[in-house]
């Protein structure tokens, strides 16, 4: 007992009161150790401090929520990217979208252009062609108007000289009181079948083309024959000696238009006075037409 009380005698004061302060001080950092631990808030500002300090920050994890996310500005980060990256696709996605838009767009463009251009290259053919006929047109009733003006009995035996389908064109653009006179003066048989050619429904052009035709097949020389129909040399000769030079050249300018073989002929035909006055009241009236009929007529000569 006397070692006893002689050891507690031994202790100073500094012993007893770290002897008493020792659990207090572990009970105290316990706490704040525990506190820290599951307090949210003084944690991740521990965390960010020490986040902060070299080499600390490379062991430290980031601050985290109280349920485990990341806090609101990583996770408002995170976001923003991910729609950046949505954004961007997207517009990719549009502008390669567009492109193809516009290739497909020029190649229209590019195809309606090339319809245009046949479109107005048609038309500009149509309206040729339409001014060729109608200058065509215009020549057989000149002609025409040009036969109705000569006597009956010298008209018939011109008109017979042509072919059944040229005669029948003539006879067409005239009025229906010159024709009737012009038809009395022909060959019965002629008159019947221009009538019944006349009677059928064909259009101008029809008529038109099928007296082209009709010269074409008369200029091969296997078919030169002439039809009984037709005039003699001999009557030409003498028809057109029995018109009047002015009336004649008139009249064979305008047949230079449609049938110039046939001018020929009625030149050759006529003696060389008669030729001579035709031909000079043709060159009053056009001197390019008479010095082709002209060119041809020597050279067939």
């Amino acid at each position: 007992m006397s070692d006893m009380e002689m050891e507690k005698q031994g202790y100073s004061g500094f012993e007893r009161l770290m002897f008493f302060m020792t659990p207090i001080l572990f009970t105290i950092v316990l706490l704040g150790a525990l506190y820290i631990l599951f307090n949210t808030e003084t944690r991740n500002q521990m965390l960010e401090i020490g986040n902060s300090i070299p080499y600390l920050k490379d062991v430290l994890p980031d601050p985290k929520t109280a349920d485990g996310k990341a806090n609101d500005d990583q996770l408002k980060s995170a976001n923003m990217s991910r729609k950046i990256d949505e954004l961007q696709a997207q517009l990719q996605e549009k502008e390669a979208e567009l492109a193809q838009t516009n290739q497909t767009k020029a190649t229209q463009e590019q195809e309606l252009k090339s319809m245009q251009d046949q479109i107005d290259s048609l038309k500009s053919s149509n309206e040729e062609k339409a001014a060729d006929d109608a200058a065509y047109q215009a020549k057989i009733q000149e002609l025409a108007s040009m036969y109705s003006k000569i006597t009956p009995s010298k008209a018939a035996p011109i008109l017979q000289s042509m072919t059944m389908d040229e005669m029948v064109l003539v006879l067409d653009s005239m009025r229906p009181d010159d024709r009737v006179r012009i038809l009395e003066k022909m060959n019965p048989q002629t008159a019947a079948d221009a009538t019944m050619a006349l009677k059928d429904t064909v259009t101008a052009k029809d008529r038109q083309i099928a007296a082209l035709q009709a010269e074409l097949k008369k200029a091969k020389p296997t078919e030169t024959k002439q039809p009984s129909s037709q005039l003699s040399s001999n009557q030409l000769s003498a028809t057109f000696a029995a018109m009047d030079a002015k009336s004649a050249g008139e009249l064979l300018i305008k047949m230079a238009d449609i049938s110039p073989s046939k001018v020929i002929r009625i030149l050759n035909t006529v003696d060389d006075k008669t030729r001579s006055g035709i031909l000079a009241e043709m060159s009053g009236i056009n001197q390019t037409i008479t010095a082709q009929l002209m060119s041809k007529l020597m050279a067939g000569s």
